[in-house]
């Protein structure tokens, strides 16, 4: 199978979780019940309720699977950035053995796309006739980021990104968040999880107030400032693409206010976009995010930190 969708919507989790379903006793307990054969364990304690459907999550096996310590729940992720051939030729000799305990044997192979070509052709045979009582689960963002050959020999599951009001419901009753915090960070999120997560706790509804008022005061400030602001954005490189990707959303919100006011991302400052949309013309603002653009381009492409900010917020002061 091959599960696809952008990162933090659950695709591993739900790998996981089918793993269980597949090994869960209570499970097979069931199956064994439904066809009228007596268990032939006794798998759960005596009780009243029904058996479930689902992975009971208090077996022997459902525990080991998501404790990570089942032997026959087999994960590959990348060595360094790639997934090598040897690795999947380990996999394939593994593979060739009896499992050790389960009645289904899964392998979960993480980022995928991390497989080189090699690797990828390595895979194709075990893909096409895997061993009795196997499922390999493959991770990616999209499909075009894999070998045909392989998308072609897999059932494709596509994740659908969180909707807003799913996540904010989950970051208020799971994580604790108050109901205008989760707002905000349900519609910048993207409908992922984890980058939800990760900006509670990186306190970025702070940070993107602070880009945002100096990305405003740009074109009346000083070139002290600006020099200043660009040092700034250069020291932290990781945290670089999310800081042109604010600029650009806000720059987004300012074009999007001119024509419907209620589709902003940034609504929690509805106000101080419609003020800022009024100064400043539809071609100028289009500039400014083709700007910031060709600068994540030319970051990516190697450039120097320093010197592609002070560029880039130079030309965003003058346009």
């Amino acid at each position: 199978m091959l599960f696809t969708g952008i990162e933090g919507v659950g695709k591993d989790n739900a790998a996981v979780a089918f793993a269980m379903a597949c090994n869960c006793s209570a499970n097979r307990c069931r199956q064994e019940l439904e066809k009228g054969e007596t268990p032939t364990k006794n798998y759960l304690p005596a009780t009243s309720q029904p058996l479930p459907v689902n992975a009971c999550g208090r077996c022997k096996s459902c525990k080991k699977i998501e404790s990570g310590n089942h032997p026959d729940i087999i994960r590959v992720k990348p060595s360094g950035v790639v997934i090598k051939i040897d690795q999947i030729r380990a996999l394939c000799q593994t593979l060739a053995m009896k499992p050790y305990e389960a009645s289904t044997r899964v392998v979960i192979i993480s980022d995928a796309p991390a497989m080189n070509p090699a690797a990828g052709n390595a895979l194709l045979k075990m893909l096409e006739e895997p061993p009795a009582g196997t499922i390999l689960i493959l991770l990616a963002s999209q499909t075009s980021d894999l070998l045909p050959t392989i998308v072609s020999r897999c059932q494709h599951i596509r994740f659908n990104p969180i909707s807003r009001k799913s996540l904010e419901s989950i970051l208020v009753a799971e994580h604790g968040l108050d109901h205008s915090e989760a707002t905000i960070i349900a519609a910048m999120a993207g409908g992922s999880f984890s980058r939800a997560l990760a900006m509670h706790r990186t306190n970025w509804i702070k940070r993107r107030n602070w880009l945002i008022q100096e990305l405003q005061a740009l074109s009346g400030g000083s070139v002290n400032r600006l020099l200043a602001f660009g040092e700034q954005l250069a020291k932290n490189k990781n945290k670089l693409p999310e800081a042109l990707e604010v600029m650009t959303s806000w720059l987004r919100d300012l074009t999007v206010e001119k024509v419907h006011p209620g589709k902003i991302l940034n609504q929690d400052l509805a106000a101080t976009a419609r003020q800022a949309s009024q100064k400043i013309s539809l071609p100028s603002l289009l500039e400014k995010i083709e700007v910031i653009q060709a600068t994540g381009n030319a970051i990516k492409a190697g450039t120097n930190l320093r010197l592609a900010m002070e560029a880039m917020l130079l030309k965003l002061a003058r346009v």
